[in-house]
Order: structure tokens, then sequence, then C-alpha cells
């Protein structure tokens, strides 16, 4: 088990999908289909959608919100994300889609140097207390 901050409390369970880069929503990710867009990104191609999103950082973009509202509008949001530092516009669009009735996912604060126990492809589960389980 990790102990994760819950920024935005929730449970979930995914494949974790682990950004080492940072990344910009606003043009790096198509809010139609999860897909990453941006073609210098090393995940260029794959799909954030229903997977544990883990970032390392991101490029800010005040739309990122934007983004990830429509994300969960249209059911392409990750399943979790786990950011490194606290970004509040990416979860002002969480906070935005879960008053529109679009869902709720949960955004939890963990340190950079925590994250390479999240390895892409496994299988994890996250509790409403922020405890990040395996299997």
């Amino acid at each position: 088990m990790i102990a994760a901050e819950p920024l935005i409390e929730g449970t979930a369970q995914g494949p974790v999908l682990r950004f080492t880069d940072p990344i910009s929503f606003w043009g790096g990710v198509d809010p139609a289909t999860g897909r990453v867009t941006d073609p210098q990104h090393h995940a260029h191609g794959q799909n954030i959608a229903g997977t544990v999103l883990v970032l390392a950082a991101t490029r800010g973009s005040s739309s990122s919100s934007a983004v990830m509202l429509e994300l969960m509008r249209g059911k392409n949001a990750p399943a979790a994300l786990i950011l490194a530092e606290v970004d509040a516009i990416l979860a002002l669009g969480v906070v935005v889609a879960r008053e529109m009735g679009y869902g709720a996912i949960p955004v939890l604060r963990l340190p950079v140097d925590e994250h390479a126990k999240l390895t892409t492809g496994r299988a994890i589960t996250i509790a409403m207390d922020g405890a990040i389980g395996f299997g």
C-alpha cells in the first residue's frame, strides 16, 4: 500500500499510465477520444481513458479544466489522477464535471519520488482515504 493525499476523494481502479514528461491537456490530449495528441510527448498516441493517470508534472494552460470537463462528459477521462504537485486548474475540471452530473474521479497528490512504484500497466485500486493498493 502507498498512502497518497486525496485532493478530491473517491474510489477507482484501473491500469496505471505514468507520464514522466509534463503534458498540457490543452492541445496535448484530444477531449473527444482521450488520446495523447502532442507529437513531442513520449505517450503520443496512447489513450488515457479508464487509466489511473500518474503525472509527474503538467504544463499549464488555464484551459486544462475545460479539457478535463469534456473528457469526463464524453466518458474519456482517466479513472483517477495522481499528481506530484497540486494542479488546481486540472482539478477544477473534475469538480465542475461532478457538479454538472458527469461523474467524479479521485485526484490524489503523491510525491514524484513515489511515482516509480506505479509502473505503466500495473493494476491498482484507490480507496476513499487515498490508499493505493496493488492487484
